[in-house]
Formats: structure tokens, sequence, C-alpha cells
């Protein structure tokens, strides 16, 4: 049997064993961290749980493919629950509009904001949806292997004016400064700048009309626990807590995975759900690279990053919703100081997740919890979060007690928060960054890190920095990327005496 090792249970790693081992394959997967999940995992503190990452699931087609394709049902394992609204997005002058599926309720939304936008956004949703048709149906799970690959989608791309941004081409159908807010934020979600960032990504609100919006019952974790039981169940063998160290090559292909405590792990393939610039950097000798070298990867632009914080508190909160946009006084201006000049501002716009609104039995009666989540530079800013985070964390305390939730100081139980450094050191993240690469024209698609190294012939990527990019739609579907590719590398046949035995390793 082939032997594939998979580094990283991030979604994007356990999608890709699901498939690994619908394939036949031998898998093991090895995670530095001492729980699964990467930027899904799921922090505890003082009685109270938190989803560490994601919290907005759409496509869940691609959720229920997994179990599928190991003849199971997501059902028997996990539970989608609807949200509604999508989205509450709350301006500074305490007014809000409500961001739903339903067509007719998002017009009538949309006319109480402004009448005149009526018009404009049935406009909107109908070029929205011809960029899906092409970016999303046709494009997602669609391998950009070679240059050829991008010259095909071009005339599609001018013709639906692909080159403009999101908040440019979103503002050429609504007049309204709000409205042009609520449908160009999206790309923030996964890590790209509306003033910046190709208009393609106008594709993400027709996927989440088309699908919804959900929230699986007892949180995003267990998608990852219902992953890991089903790969269990087939025999994967998961090492936690032991980082990779070296990946050692031959004639372009990895022969060995080397981890930190001493392990020697054989492997036919290798799925790095890892950051790809870090692995270039770090794992591999530079003179098997040439394509990717140290030098070069390093000048890729990486994301934004994330200050999160999470509180428990002893009251609860039932006017929220479970997703709120809490909009600051600026808009453009703001993230110029986030993209550009890499500044922490005085000023902040906010996600505030309140998972009790969808799932009521995830806190007892009585208590709430929530994560707050501020779009913030990566440490090429040179921030200093040790000094800077403390202050950071009680002015965004202060702003949400005044706007949306009053007493909440005095109600806190428990509260953390991570940082940029978090991004940097326990998920090995380049300059700290939240969603991998930014997601900038000039790397997507076939400008973003390949899925098949061009180096390393049987290693390959999935996960935000490879195609199509960021989000829980784009990593499960950088999983049937990778699949599609891993169909064309000839499978060696090993003997009884070289199998990799990882039972047998001290854990």
């Amino acid at each position: 049997m082939s032997k594939a090792v998979v580094i990283g249970t991030g979604f994007g790693g356990l999608s890709s064993a699901v498939r690994l081992v619908a394939k036949g394959y031998d898998v093991t997967m090895v995670d530095k961290n001492n729980d699964p999940g990467g930027r899904a995992r799921r922090f505890t503190r003082d009685g109270f749980s938190f989803d560490a990452g994601p919290t907005v699931i759409t496509a869940p087609y691609l959720i229920e493919e997994l179990f599928a394709l190991l003849g199971e049902d997501m059902k028997e394992y996990l539970e989608l629950l609807p949200v509604d609204p999508f989205y509450r997005v709350a301006f500074d002058d305490q007014t809000h509009f409500d961001y739903v599926g339903d067509r007719d309720r998002l017009l009538e939304n949309i006319k109480q904001l402004e009448p005149k936008d009526v018009e404009g956004y049935e406009k909107f949703y109908k070029h929205a949806c011809e960029i899906f048709d092409i970016g999303y149906t046709r494009l997602a799970d669609y391998p950009f292997s070679s240059w050829k690959d991008m010259v095909k989608i071009m005339p599609d791309f001018m013709r639906l004016q692909n080159y403009k941004t999101v908040y440019g081409l979103a503002s050429k159908y609504f007049k309204s400064e709000k409205l042009r807010q609520v449908f160009s934020f999206q790309p923030l979600l996964v890590g790209g700048n509306p003033f910046t960032i190709t208009s393609i990504y106008l594709l993400i609100h027709p996927l989440e009309r088309k699908w919804g919006v959900h929230f699986p019952k007892g949180g995003t974790y267990s998608i990852v626990e219902a992953l890991v039981k089903l790969l269990k169940k087939r025999g994967v063998e998961f090492i936690y807590g032991d980082e990779v160290s070296r990946l050692e090559v031959s004639n372009k292909k990895i022969h060995t995975v080397q981890t930190l405590s001493g392990k020697s792990i054989p492997a036919d393939v290798v799925v790095n759900n890892g950051d790809p610039t870090y692995t270039y950097t770090n794992l591999i000798d530079k003179k098997h690279l040439m394509y990717n070298k140290p030098w070069l990867v390093k000048k890729m632009k990486q994301s934004m990053s994330l200050f999160v914080a999470y509180f428990g508190t002893n009251r609860e909160y039932k006017d929220l919703k479970q997703h709120t946009i809490v909009l600051g006084p600026r808009y453009k201006g703001l993230l110029d100081d986030i993209f550009k000049k890499q500044v922490l501002a005085k000023d902040f716009s906010l996600y505030l997740h309140a998972s009790k609104r969808t799932d009521e039995n995830l806190y007892p009666d009585g208590k709430d919890g929530f994560y707050v989540l501020s779009p913030v530079p990566n440490n090429k800013s040179g921030i200093d979060w040790s000094k800077e985070g403390e202050g950071y964390f009680q002015r965004i305390l202060e702003s949400l007690e005044g706007r949306m939730m009053p007493g909440l100081r005095d109600s806190l139980e428990t509260s953390f928060y991570i940082t940029p450094d978090y991004f940097k050191n326990q998920l090995l993240s380049t300059d700290g960054a939240a969603f991998g690469i930014e997601p900038l024209f000039r790397q997507s698609a076939y400008f973003r890190y390949h899925n098949q190294s061009s180096d390393i012939s049987n290693m390959f990527f999935v996960g935000a920095n490879t195609h199509p990019g960021a989000g829980i739609p784009g990593v499960l579907n950088s999983a049937k990327v990778t699949d599609r590719l891993i169909n064309n590398i000839k499978r060696p046949v090993r003997s009884h005496g070289t199998q990799y035995d990882a039972s047998q390793e001290q854990r």
C-alpha cells in the first residue's frame, strides 16, 4: 500500500486525508500542536469553550461529500444549523442592515436603506452570479498548473470586469455608501482588501445565497471532531505535538518526513497543509529548489493578520445576532492603515460572533460566550503586541459595551486574546499572516502557490495559500484540486518490510 503523509490537521489536511484514504493510501497525519484543527482549533478556558477560527460555514455540500467518499452519511456525525440573518451589519451611526438569504426580505431591507438601490441590487446580483458561474462553478476546483490555464480565462475575466476591484464594481450598482460597504466587505473574510483585490471575489455573495450560511451544532470544532473520528475509523494515524523539521528529498521527490522528536516517516506522497513560504524556506534544502527559492518566496505579499479576543459572561446578550459586522467611522481609510500603511489605527471595525444565538446549548442558562475579531496589520508592521495587546483589547471591550453590550466589562467571567504573534509562532504562518498570501490578482490562480510543487513532484499543498484561496469553501476546494493532481502521479508499491507502522513509535 502506498504511503501518504499529511502535514497539518486543519480543514485542508483533514479533507485531503479523506480523499487519500478513498484512493487507498495508508495515511499518517502530523501536527505540531497537541490537538487537531489548525486555525479551527478549540480553546477551553474557565468552563467556556470557543472556536478559535472560522465560524461561517457555507457550501455545506463540500463537507457532505467527504463523508460520502468513504460511504458515510455526514448527518450521522454532524448537524449543521441554518443562520438567519447571515450577518447584521452595524454602522457607526447606530443604524444596521440585516443581510439575509431570502430575496424578498433582502430587497425590503435594501429599500428601507435606499429605495433607489433595489434595482441596482438586482443588476449587481445578476453580475455576481455570472462571476460565480465562472469563478466558482468552473474554476474553484480546477488546477492552474500552467500559464496557459490563465490565458484561457482572460476573455471571461475581461468580459465580467474582473479587472475592477470588489468595491469598485459594487459602487457601479449602489448609490448608498452603506450598501457599498455591505456588499463589498466579504473579501475581508478571506484576507483581501475590497479596494485592491479583483472583483472575482464578488462570487462570495451568490455562494452564500445559493447554499446559505450555517453553524455546526456544538461549534465549528465539531466538524474537526467528526472528520477525525471518520479518519480514525479508517485507520489513519495521528501524530500530535511533533513538528516537521525536515523534508528529505532525492530525485525531486520527498522520501522521508523528519520530525523534531526524531521520527523518520517514509512517504510516497506528501500533502502539506502548512505555509508554503515557511516550507520552502525552512524544511527543504535549497539545492532542490529551482522555482521556489527562499529569496523568491519571501517576496510573496502576505495577507493582513487578526487580533481575536475570546470572552465569557455571566449574563446573556440575546439581542445580538450570530454574526455582527461592527463597522467603525472609516472604511477605506482604515483598510489603508491595515494593508498599506501597516499601522495600528485608533479606530477599528470588528466581527462579533455570538454562537449561542444559533446553538442555545453551547453555554449554560444565564451565561454566554463570544469572540470578537479585528483585522490588523501583519508582523511586517513591527507592532509590539506584548505592549499593545492589552490596551487594544480594552478599547475593543469599551467600544462593544458602548454600542451593543451594556455592562460587558463587569459581566466578564473569562477573557483572553491572540495576536499576529500567535499565527506566526503557533501556526508557523509567515509574517503572522492570518490568511496566507494576500489574494491579489498577481497572487491568484496560476500566480498563487501551486497545488503541486513545481520543484518536488510528490509534494502537494492545500489550504489558504493555494488555489482557490482562503475561507472554508476555498480550503476544501483546494483539497479537490490536489486530489485531481495526485491522480497523475505514479504510485510505487511498498514491500511489507519498508511499511511504516506509526503505532510502534513513542507518542
